[in-house]
This record gives structure tokens, sequence and C-alpha cells, in this order.
């Protein structure tokens, strides 16, 4: 893997973290946070994760222009990550104004089970790890299928601390939604 293809993986991620950035001016105000310890126990595996799946493998001979060809997988990727962001950008649009980087409940939080959140309680992680797919697809190596999985994990955590928040605050609605619609993955998980 070259700069390049880097490249080709971080130009939509990009895209979907300025879109990110300007959508979180439109949360409300945040009642409860997410504690330090459990925030940095989960963005560990995030960063590293995401760091083997898009940096180059070396940096001597990344910019070569002898290693700039694309084949169909890596094509493939391209087009996962960008679905997988574009459907991680529904759910955020659909949360509207409850949405918040780290594990929060807002004022008069909502509970939405409408649009992607029909499909999965999850959709914006969801989206993520679908993109994050499609870029160990780019990758072509071992070191992007390791980054998944580490992402994988740190989602997973921050899945079982916002499912027990939300069980706690909406009660019987919210655990009636965990049986009715998996957690990331339409039917399965």
């Amino acid at each position: 893997m070259t700069i390049y293809h880097t490249l080709a993986i971080l130009s939509p991620w990009t895209v979907w973290l300025v879109y990110w950035m300007k959508a979180s001016s439109w949360a409300k105000k945040t009642v409860k946070r997410e504690d330090r310890l459990s925030r940095t126990v989960q963005s560990i595996p995030l960063i590293v994760g995401c760091a083997l799946v898009a940096l180059p493998d070396r940096l001597a001979g990344a910019w070569s222009l002898a290693n700039t060809h694309f084949d169909s997988q890596q094509w493939t990727g391209i087009a996962i990550i960008i679905a997988g962001l574009t459907f991680s950008v529904w759910g955020r649009r659909h949360l509207g104004p409850n949405w918040s980087v780290s594990v929060t409940l807002k004022a008069d939080h909502e509970l939405v089970r409408s649009g992607p959140y029909a499909l999965v309680r999850h959709p914006i992680y969801s989206g993520c790890l679908l993109a994050i797919a499609g870029a160990a697809l780019v990758t072509e190596q071992w070191r992007g299928v390791i980054g998944f999985a580490l992402i994988f994990a740190s989602l997973a955590y921050k899945v079982r601390v916002e499912e027990r928040w939300l069980s706690e605050y909406f009660g019987d609605p919210y655990r009636a939604y965990r049986r009715e619609v998996r957690a990331l993955v339409p039917w399965l998980y």
C-alpha cells in the first residue's frame, strides 16, 4: 500500500469529518457525559486500529509511482467506504440534536427508532465499521484486518456503555427496542 492508497482511504473520511464537525453544532445541551477513563479505554484501540488500516506500509517508497495501481478489490473497498460513511451520515442526520461524539445523555433526550434506527440501534457505528472494512479491502493486508478488529472492539465497548445508559434512561421502551432491533448488523448482531 502506498500513500496514494492511503489518500484514497482518507479522502472520503475527510469529507465525512468536515460534515461531522459542522453537524456537532446542532446538538442539544449535554446533561450527563461518559467519564474520561471510559472514553480513553474506548479511544486507544480506535486510534491504533485506524493507524493500522490507513497508514502506508513504510514511509520509504510510499510516494513511489510504481505502485499506484488500484485493482478491482481496492475499487470495491473505496465504494464500501463511501457506502458506510453515507449510512453513518444518514444515522447522524436522523438522530438530529440527540447526537454526541462520546456517550452522553442530552436534555430532553429522545428515543429514535425510525430511519436507519429501524435497521440497527447504532447506525453511525455500523456505517463507520462498514467504511473501515472497505478501507481494509483497500490495504489488502492483514494489518487492515487487525485494525478492523481493534476498531470493532472499541465500538463494541462503546455500545455496551451506551446501551446501559439508554436502558436506564428510557426503561422498558429501550429494552423492547433492544429485543426487536440488532445493535450493529441487521438480523445478526
